[in-house]
């Protein structure tokens, strides 16, 4: 079902560090800008999935040759100074595709910090069943730049290294159905960018709204407490995201994304409950069921239940010690 996650994080004290700026791929760097460089690099591993976040004070010059077979797909989270990638011009959030055998080149003018993903071009078609044209390995096949968004571009440059340290704290206290969920969510991450670029690709029928969204929950009720991603849905039953955005809005009112959040809380809600203060902690339950950010979780909870997850976990332990 799903995969065990590990988190490495190391600091860099000079560019050789970069060499695996992706992990499982050698790139070549060269120092552009005098000083001394420094920064840090961290690797999360989900089974054969891997994401790379790194981030240095220095303007660098990286080359990857043509004989690496993997697919890459970067973000560029920030950057201080011009950055380039092949021809292309790269802003914060923007996403970048280096398909398998290309030789790559990027320039680094100043402090930068960056995200990629590396993965075997065939993993594309069940990464993405439900999106026709992510899919399709053809479209991985030629390097592009995908401009971000300006209404998601905070949003999604932000979350990736939030992610990764919520990881690094949480690593070992994760299951592999929640590493899983973790996974999903760090591709949708990047991703995001590229789905917003795309023309729609709704072509065929869409299913009976409500038969789509029972057979969506019969799903979530086999998988039991186990966080499901919206993009888990979307492949399990090949629909796009606007497909079955409109069918859950057509029968809820919400949004699919809205729709599997309240039913993580009330997964956790129920957890908290049936738990005692000192046998686990808010955080820890609130990252098997994928939040990542304290305060925006606590928010969330607080608008569905009227109360803080911290209340609903102290109300327990006052009723243990009546009993």
């Amino acid at each position: 079902m799903g995969e065990q996650l590990s988190v490495s994080s190391a600091d860099l004290n000079s560019f050789e560090g970069l060499h695996e700026a992706v992990r499982g791929s050698h790139v070549d760097v060269m120092q552009l800008r005098r000083g001394r460089l420094r920064g840090t690099l961290s690797h999360v591993g989900i089974g054969d999935f891997s994401l790379s976040v790194g981030s240095f004070n220095l303007g660098v010059r990286t080359q990857r040759t043509s004989s690496d077979e993997k697919l890459i797909v970067g973000m560029l989270l920030s950057a201080e100074d011009r950055v380039t990638h092949f021809a292309f011009d790269m802003s914060p959030a923007d996403v970048l595709v280096i398909p398998p055998a290309v030789e790559h080149d990027g320039i680094f003018h100043g402090a930068s910090s960056y995200a990629a993903l590396r993965f075997d071009l065939d993993e594309v078609v069940t990464m993405f069943a439900g999106e026709a044209r992510l899919s399709d390995p053809a479209t991985w096949c030629e390097r592009n730049r995908f401009r971000a968004d300006p209404a998601i571009a905070a949003m999604t440059a932000g979350r990736l290294p939030q992610i990764v340290s919520r990881l690094t704290q949480h690593q070992h206290a994760l299951n592999q159905a929640s590493a899983d969920f973790w996974k999903r969510a760090i591709i949708d991450c990047i991703t995001a960018t590229i789905v917003q670029s795309l023309p729609p690709d709704d072509l065929g029928t869409l299913p009976s709204a409500l038969r789509l969204v029972h057979n969506v929950e019969d799903y979530l009720a086999a998988a039991d407490a186990r966080p499901v991603h919206v993009s888990e849905i979307c492949t399990a039953f090949r629909v796009s995201r606007r497909g079955l955005h409109r069918a859950f809005h057509e029968v809820f009112g919400i949004g699919p994304v809205t729709f599997l959040r309240h039913k993580r809380l009330c997964a956790i809600h129920s957890a908290l409950k049936e738990s005692a203060p000192g046998k686990t902690t808010v955080a820890e339950v609130a990252m098997q069921q994928g939040f990542a950010e304290p305060g925006r979780f606590s928010q969330y909870y607080r608008e569905l239940f009227g109360e803080y997850p911290s209340e609903t976990l102290g109300l327990r332990g006052r009723r243990a010690a009546l009993n």
